[in-house]
């Protein structure tokens, strides 16, 4: 097959694909809030997450932002997202990782906090987005009632966007979803002795 055939093969090729990407498309006309859930055992959920928060901003969207877990660690998003103090609001209230605090009455009530804040920023209507950062942390630890955040997620203003992250999301979350992506580690840097770069993990 000549250069010219291969272009012309190819050409047609993607016009087919175009035609029929078009139709699927045409399909799809619904417009909502959508349930986003990051899980897995892999590296990225939050990463993800925070891109999607970037790529609102850029879209002149307000964010509001809860973090479950990593609120006594100093990340790179948190001090870009200062910057944008008019778009987004973010409310880093764990209590750090439970493993390092061992005390469940203060993990409890740090999760009951950040829960109720989640749920006034959901509600409120000057949000277009809200991110549960490492909710299912808690939901795995039963630090909050998984029934009352499946209530309230399922419930959530029609027209809000809504990410939760952390590893085991329940499948009663997974099931109201509309979104869900697996993140699978197939290699990781920590396993080889690599300790958490700046930048990367934080």
């Amino acid at each position: 097959m000549t250069e010219a055939e291969r272009d012309a093969y190819h050409a047609e090729k993607m016009k087919k694909k175009k035609a029929a990407r078009d139709k699927i498309l045409s399909t799809k006309t619904e417009e909502k809030g959508l349930l986003i859930v990051h899980t897995g055992k892999g590296k990225g959920k939050s990463t993800a997450a925070f891109g999607m928060v970037f790529r609102a901003l850029g879209n002149g969207m307000r964010v509001g932002v809860v973090q479950f877990v990593k609120g006594v660690w100093n990340t790179g998003e948190r001090d870009v997202l200062d910057k944008f103090p008019d778009q987004v609001t973010i409310n880093a209230m764990g209590e750090g990782f439970t493993w390092d605090v061992a005390d469940r009455q203060r993990d409890l009530a740090a999760a009951r906090k950040a829960w109720d804040q989640a749920k006034a920023l959901i509600a409120d209507s000057a949000y277009d987005m809200v991110l549960l950062d490492e909710l299912n942390i808690c939901l795995r630890y039963d630090y909050l009632p998984l029934e009352e955040v499946v209530e309230t997620l399922h419930s959530k203003p029609v027209e809000k966007h809504v990410i939760v992250t952390g590893r085991n999301a329940k499948d009663e979350l997974i099931e109201i979803a509309d979104l869900v992506t697996e993140m699978t580690e197939i290699k990781h840097h920590f396993r080889a002795g690599v300790k958490a770069q700046k930048g990367i993990e934080f």
